[in-house]
């Protein structure tokens, strides 16, 4: 069914609209209801009534609004010529006096609708979303690439070997050279001495492990402890302590952090210190023997001072204020529930006990990995015509308080000596030589395809 426009006036069918005149006096006028609804012309790219030719016909004037997101920016950019104030429904402001309804002005451009609205009156400065013209918004900076040809990268790969490799050798010649023994002394194994301390009704338990040196240790000595499956790095139990408690604040020494729950108080009473990592201290004791000819064993002197970082224990871990007692100082207070004596009596040495007792301070730096070992004694070199652990037969004493068969982990005893290096560590060594033999392997490789294809007439010079 085609459906006839009638030529006659209908109610259905108004009569079609002739575009409006626009009078020369007011060229850039536009009326308030109808600025979203401006005509175009073909012809005139951007119009105004002057300035279009009079034999360019308008076309029909279009009778759609524009979108919404359209709309949405034409309002967000309403004022956007400062000094001025915005004409109604976001358009531009008012020039003069009214402008009459029915009149039009054909000044739209798309162009300003992106650059966020129509141009300003003069002495206006406009709102636009460009970035400056600057060097660096622009992305105008000097800049300087390299250029990767086969005679500039070909010896920066055999100077990487060249150089890795030897660093690499001495670092594992240096670490092989570190003298070091581990003795476990977890006693799950049934024919371990220590077996019959995994019972709990044997307190205290003390055993004794045999080992046997087939080398001197030279130099200074360290006794480690060691645990193994001991997650210290977990959220929980890093935060799990209180650091004003620690440095000897006499208001959180009474009134502990909430960060210590449910090591926070016990017996109604605060706990000193408080927290999962104090309250999980390693508290075994280690003696150590040497077995001479003679069948009576000789001590060997270990120094329980000097362990622990000097801001440590100068700076982070202070006692709390008050006289020379220093059981007076922590009155009020109680031990953590799993230590077998209060804090104040950890040692007899008043530069080494309560809070700034080194021990304690190094368990509370918490290791990283679950399989991490602590200092725990320094044996010192006397004289240098002896060494310091001559070779041959020993036996390592322990006190046996710490349980670790709950959570399946292990404990051992370590003896090293240190280098300009550090502790023993083969893989730093390794992974230098690794990558260096890796380099200058690659650095053959392409001189061999580099000369093979350099003077070839099928490929062109070879370019990395």
């Amino acid at each position: 069914m085609i459906r006839v426009r009638p030529p006659f006036p209908s109610p259905f069918y108004p009569p079609p609209l002739s575009p409006p005149l626009v009078p020369p006096s007011s060229p850039s006028s536009l009326s308030p209801s109808l600025w979203r609804l401006q005509p175009t012309y073909a012809s005139c790219p951007r119009p105004l009534a002057e300035e279009c030719p009079a034999s360019s016909a308008p076309q029909r004037r279009r009778l759609w609004r524009w979108p919404w997101w359209r709309r949405r920016r034409q309002r967000s950019s309403s004022g956007s010529c400062q000094g001025q104030p915005a004409g109604p429904l976001g358009g531009p402001p008012a020039s003069g006096g009214a402008v009459p309804r029915g009149s039009m002005a054909m000044n739209y451009n798309a162009k300003d609708e992106v650059d966020g609205g129509p141009p300003c009156a003069p002495g206006g400065t406009a709102k636009t979303r460009r970035p400056d013209n600057t060097a660096f918004k622009q992305q105008r900076l000097p800049a300087w690439q390299p250029i990767l040809t086969a005679g500039t990268v070909l010896p920066i790969f055999f100077i990487i070997g060249l150089i890795f490799i030897p660093i690499g050798i001495g670092i594992f010649v240096t670490s092989n050279n570190i003298r070091e023994i581990e003795i476990d002394y977890t006693g799950t194994e049934p024919s371990s001495p220590c077996n019959k301390c995994l019972s709990p009704d044997v307190t205290p338990c003390i055993c004794t492990v045999n080992f046997t040196l087939e080398k001197s240790f030279e130099g200074n000595v360290f006794m480690y402890y060691g645990l193994s499956n001991f997650y210290q790095n977990h959220r929980r139990y890093v935060k799990s302590r209180d650091d004003s408690q620690l440095n000897g604040d006499s208001s959180a020494l009474l009134n502990p952090s909430k960060e210590c729950e449910p090591y926070r108080r016990n017996e109604d009473k605060p706990i000193a210190p408080c927290g999962a990592i104090a309250n999980s201290m390693f508290n075994d004791t280690l003696e150590l023997f040497l077995i001479g000819n003679d069948s009576y064993p000789v001590p060997i002197a270990l120094k329980k001072k000097g362990i622990a970082w000097w801001t440590d224990k100068n700076v982070k871990f202070r006692n709390p204020p008050g006289g020379d007692n220093l059981e007076e100082r922590f009155k009020g207070t109680t031990k953590p529930v799993n230590w077998l004596k209060p804090v104040y009596m950890l040692d007899s040495d008043p530069d080494n006990n309560g809070f700034i007792n080194e021990d304690f301070i190094v368990w509370m730096r918490t290791a990283a990995l679950p399989t991490f070992r602590k200092l725990y004694r320094l044996i010192e070199r006397k004289s240098d015509l002896h060494p310091t652990l001559p070779a041959g037969r020993y036996s390592l004493n322990i006190t046996y308080n710490y349980p670790v068969h709950y959570f399946d982990g292990r404990k051992r005893m370590i003896l090293s000596t240190i280098s300009w290096m550090g502790g023993k560590n083969p893989f730093l060594g390794i992974a230098y030589i690794a990558v260096g033999s890796i380099s200058f392997l690659l650095g053959v490789v392409l001189l061999v395809i580099n000369h093979k294809y350099r003077n070839s007439s099928n490929t062109a010079d070879i370019t990395i």
